[in-house]
């Protein structure tokens, strides 16, 4: 069983490292585009998951097309036939990509931990764990960056030592859009919000004069402290 823990402090600490080794610019500017973005926040907004997630977890599955599921690249509209089998027909890619983060493991919606490493670990997780459980990074996550050379599984179940993949992984894609957007953030995705002023207490009203409280100066004053002065004489 892979000890996730140390899977996610082996990310975090390759992500203070990683160089990129590709050019990951262009496809990270249409990742990072007004018109893709809005329609991964709205996802982001039904999931809790950060919408630069989606976005690179799109690009890997099935290069930003957006006929094909997030879950595994397959048509939405028709049931898939890929692993995760069985999904669809949708009516949307949001629904499919809804559906895909819910129900479909690793069942991202559910993560609490978008540190750096916490997402980088989702996102291997997302792939698959035969990688970390081979020690070796995940090229879904680090192809085209100095922490990977070579190594992939070239089918279900059948690794190749020497393959490279050719695609960009995620670790790229994620530092080449934080370039281009700096909101991007790993702490929730979002900054944390500005904390609440204190609310303005309003200075009292001073007390309306009264026998008990008479005007300074005014003629209950001067009574006031006639009728004290007897009473002291008297204690």
């Amino acid at each position: 069983m892979t000890d996730l823990v140390a899977l996610k402090a082996a990310n975090a600490n390759r992500w203070a490292k990683a160089k990129l080794t590709r050019d990951f610019s262009s496809v990270a500017k249409r990742l990072a585009a007004p018109a893709a973005k809005a329609r991964y926040q709205a996802v982001s907004a039904k999931t809790g998951v950060p919408w630069a997630f989606i976005a690179v977890a799109h690009e890997r599955e099935s290069s930003q097309d957006w006929a094909g599921s997030l879950a595994q690249g397959d048509p939405w509209n028709k049931v898939s036939t890929h692993v995760p089998a069985g999904r669809g027909p949708f009516k949307s890619w949001e629904e499919a990509a809804i559906d895909a983060l819910v129900n479909c493991a690793p069942r991202a919606a559910l993560n609490k931990d978008w540190s750096i490493g916490g997402t980088l670990t989702m996102l291997e997780q997302y792939n698959g764990l035969g990688y970390a459980n081979k020690g070796i990074p995940s090229p879904y996550v680090w192809s085209g960056t100095d922490q990977y050379v070579k190594g992939k599984y070239v089918a279900d179940g059948k690794f190749d030592p020497n393959a490279v993949d050719q695609q960009l992984g995620c670790a790229g894609l994620l530092l080449a859009m934080i370039a281009l957007d700096p909101s991007i953030s790993f702490d929730g995705d979002h900054a944390p919000a500005p904390p609440k002023p204190a609310p303005t207490v309003p200075p009292g009203k001073p007390a309306s004069p009264s026998i008990t409280n008479p005007s300074p100066g005014s003629l209950g004053d001067f009574i006031a402290s006639v009728l004290s002065a007897i009473f002291k004489r008297k204690s």
